[in-house]
């Protein structure tokens, strides 16, 4: 039978009367809870001896059983049942360190991953705690030395297939582009984590071949990316740290390098934004050279994009040169090369390069190379990419207050406003910040006070 966790407690009187008016067996509700289990993936042998148990003892069924028991009886009632209704609240405490294991073979990815995505949806998870750079250490130190793992067969009670695959590819396509639309916190970007726990869990606890399961592994790894990525950008750091390690597990278990490598830059960004610019440099270094053989030129341009706005954040406008160069020499062979490219990197091309470079010389305090760049740089569709043209406003905004042009640089901050005003994004609103922070030579002028108003008022944002 499968295991229970014992607690010392009066029996549960709350379970006990939901299932009588729900009619229902001990032996019926138990069989539901087989079968909701193994449409799961998960392994369940649960008898009427047990649901007694429940109810007489006290006791609770391990996570996520509970769950699953308030939907059985849910199913019988015809009306929503909470955990609480049940007696049974929230599981366990969460345990400090899920979601930043790093396993050193596939099956113990599929465990880490899971176990994570089982929690990170609860109310409670990891409140206020934050970011921490050395968390990376291990998960980059182990992908560094293996990328890639052997094999990704499996063998489990349900086939995974290609409709499954096709499944989370649209899943994953879906966020992409309602986060570039509204931001991170839009329902639909911030749903992945959902998508992941009820959907590609079960499906890697599943069986598959070798070749499905490196697709099946791929795909779970870049929404996990993604996932990480929408908590980013509503300043849930910690969140999105733990789905970025796990993004790169995955990867590794199926055996693409070049995602991991996209992977690890995006942990590189994360790390830079939080202000660990030099592990932010070595993180990106470190994927480049890892994948310099294995990826496709555009991955390991973006992968030197990361690198220079690093390198920019660190004052090193030398080095910021150099990898915003080898990053363009990167896109001009991908523009040459008939290979294949994932889809998830094509929104990197040279127009998209000369707008980062803006950011990068803006940076580096050079308004007249900021500018340059940003002229180099092709308009961008408000409402296909409303959170980048927001943030570039800002940006090139900022510029034009480095180079002492008030007029000029207060236009494209309000139109800045006007963009992101219509999306969630921590991230966007720390654009706005570093815009107003630059006009603060001219804080007594009254057009100054105004947009700090106004930035205040629409945005939440104060410099």
């Amino acid at each position: 039978m499968a295991s229970t966790v014992r607690r010392a407690r009066p029996p549960n009187m709350d379970l006990a009367r939901l299932i009588e008016a729900s009619g229902a067996s001990h032996k019926s509700l138990a069989l539901r809870i087989n079968q909701l289990a193994h449409a799961a993936g998960m392994a369940s042998d649960y008898s009427h001896t047990s649901v007694a148990n429940w109810c007489r003892r006290g006791m609770t069924p391990k996570w996520p059983v509970p769950r699953l028991l308030a939907q059985a009886i849910a199913e019988r009632l015809g009306r929503p049942v909470t955990l609480a209704d049940i007696g049974m609240g929230e599981p366990t405490a969460i345990d400090a360190d899920v979601g930043l294991d790093f396993p050193r073979d596939p099956a113990g990815a599929v465990r880490a991953a899971t176990t994570f995505w089982r929690s990170v949806n609860r109310r409670d998870f990891m409140a206020g705690s934050g970011f921490a750079a050395s968390a990376f250490a291990t998960p980059v130190t182990r992908w560094l030395i293996t990328p890639a793992d052997d094999s990704a067969e499996r063998r489990g009670s349900h086939r995974v297939g290609r409709a499954d695959l096709d499944e989370l590819r649209e899943a994953a396509d879906d966020a992409r582009r309602w986060d570039s639309r509204y931001g991170g916190g839009n329902w639909k970007a911030s749903s992945v984590t959902a998508c992941l726990d009820h959907r590609a869990g079960p499906l890697l606890q599943g069986d598959f071949s070798d070749e499905v399961g490196r697709e099946l592994f791929s795909v779970t790894a870049e929404l996990s990316r993604l996932a990480g990525w929408t908590a980013f950008d509503i300043g849930e750091h910690s969140e999105a740290q733990r789905h970025f390690i796990q993004a790169l597990s995955l990867a590794r278990a199926g055996g693409d390098v070049q995602l991991g490598c996209y992977v690890l830059t995006t942990m590189a960004l994360q790390a830079l934004m939080r202000g660990f610019t030099s592990e932010a440099i070595d993180m990106a270094q470190g994927a480049f050279s890892r994948a310099r053989d294995r990826a496709a030129p555009r991955v390991l341009a973006f992968t030197k994009l990361i690198e220079a706005r690093a390198h920019a954040r660190e004052n090193d406008a030398r080095a910021a040169s150099r990898a915003l160069a080898s990053s363009e020499d990167l896109l001009d062979r991908a523009r040459q090369d008939s290979g294949d490219e994932p889809g998830w990197i094509d929104f990197y091309h040279h127009a998209r390069l000369s707008a980062d470079a803006s950011e990068v010389f803006r940076d580096l305090n050079n308004p007249k190379a900021a500018l340059a760049w940003n002229q180099r740089a092709a308009a961008m569709q408000p409402g296909v990419f409303t959170r980048s043209v927001g943030m570039r406003l800002a940006i090139v905004g900022t510029a034009h207050l480095q180079a002492r042009d008030l007029d000029h640089g207060l236009r494209l901050g309000h139109r800045s406003v006007d963009i992101l005003a219509r999306v969630q994004s921590s991230r966007a609103k720390d654009y706005v910040r570093e815009f107003n922070t630059a006009l603060t030579p001219w804080r007594r002028e009254p057009a100054v006070r105004e947009f700090a108003q106004r930035t205040r008022r629409e945005l939440g944002v104060t410099a």
